[in-house]
């Protein structure tokens, strides 16, 4: 349908293409035209486009039971916190629809943790060019003054310094006693793929247990195996206080979890916060279906070979290109910085190289493969964006 005759709103900038079938990595639109996928759907089908133990479940439970509410016990969602908590050394669990519900969900953990410990007026503490999504709670948390336009006045209760400087959050700390957590993404996704190192991030965990601070991890986009590891937090050897996953948990079917331990993890009770579709029989059996696939195939470590194959070939063809500052990532989360402003590029990629990329923060081609993708389709994703940029 032209897009002037849409009836849905412009809250996209799309791509004139409509995709109609999918395997693995490989995508087909309506024409017949093969693409190779280099963004799994923004880290979303890390197991790859139609997966077949994924479709049976999907059929399965769809023929069985979709929707029964929270009032009433879920056994797989029962199911789900089990193994989730055991995965990440958290204790409960709390199920929503996506990663913008799951960072509500701890932001407002964040609250009950201040007004429990007596402090009125509650801070958080966030992170430059932090993304967690695009509620007015989220929105506020993130650093992205773009995507903040026109939406002012946000709320109130954040305190911002810059990423990956724990001097920063020392002195932050010193300003305002009134802080009584930390929300941070080990790699900052939409900030241009930029990595946290692991001692900022052990420091952090120290400064945390120091002020009684809430440490929340937001592994939406990072989680799951993305970058070598099953939550790349993990990478520095520290566990959360509080941790939200979303996209890759349901490889497309909609689910988000808000995970929490010590303090944190009884801070809810009845009334305090709820989804009505929330951790719904069908999502949760796929997320359990989800973990088998990945902890069967050991999908993390192969997300750590593969991606250092990619940024392998990634500095081999480009690291002397002139437009380009700077090729980093962890596992198969990778950013190519160019000196210039390159969203044009994500049609172009398209149109000539048949490849799905983005561009984040206007200047870094994201690329975010299926883990499933074989070590020649990693090699064709770089032979592909090194003829883009020639």
């Amino acid at each position: 349908m032209p897009a002037a005759h849409s009836h849905l709103m412009r809250a996209y900038a799309r791509q004139p293409l409509s995709f109609v079938r999918g395997s693995g990595a490989l995508l087909w639109d309506e024409e017949g035209v093969e693409y190779l996928d280099a963004i799994a759907g923004v880290a979303v089908t890390s197991l790859g486009h139609a997966h077949p133990e994924i479709a049976a479940v999907i059929a399965d439970q769809a023929g069985m039971l979709l929707h029964t509410s929270n009032v009433f016990r879920i056994d797989w969602q029962e199911r789900l916190g089990e193994r989730l908590c055991a995965l990440t050394g958290m204790q409960r669990a709390f199920f929503c629809n996506s990663g913008a519900e799951a960072n509500e969900a701890a932001l407002k953990l964040a609250r009950l943790h201040g007004q429990r410990r007596g402090v009125a007026q509650p801070k958080i503490l966030v992170m430059d060019n932090g993304f967690h999504g695009r509620t007015l709670g989220t929105l506020s948390a993130s650093g992205n003054p773009a995507k903040q336009a026109g939406f002012e006045p946000l709320l109130e209760g954040f305190v911002r310094v810059p990423y990956d400087d724990i001097e920063a959050v020392r002195q932050a700390a010193e300003q305002h006693p009134d802080i009584v957590a930390v929300l941070l993404e080990p790699v900052q996704g939409e900030g241009g793929i930029r990595v946290a190192s692991r001692t900022y991030l052990r420091e952090l965990r120290a400064l945390c247990d120091q002020h009684g601070w809430l440490l929340m991890v937001d592994e939406i986009q990072s989680g799951m195996g993305r970058t070598g590891a099953w939550f790349c937090h993990q990478h520095a050897g520290i566990t959360a206080d509080v941790m939200t996953l979303a996209k890759a948990l349901g490889n497309g079917v909609p689910i988000g979890a808000c995970l929490a331990r010590g303090a944190a993890a009884d801070l809810f009770s009845p009334g305090l916060h709820g989804s009505t579709f929330g951790g719904n029989p069908l999502a949760c059996r796929v997320a359990c279906c989800v973990l088998e696939i990945i902890q069967r195939e050991r999908l993390p470590e192969r997300a750590a070979v593969l991606g250092d194959r990619l940024l392998g070939r990634l500095q081999q063809t480009l690291g002397d290109h002139p437009e380009v500052i700077a090729i980093r990532g962890q596992g198969l989360m990778v950013g190519i910085e160019l000196n210039r402003p390159c969203k044009e590029l994500v049609g172009r990629a398209l149109a000539e190289q048949r490849l799905l990329i983005t561009v984040t923060r206007d200047s870094t081609i994201r690329l975010l493969p299926p883990l499933i993708c074989s070590e020649e389709q990693i090699d064709d994703i770089a032979r592909r964006v090194a003829r883009l940029l020639a």
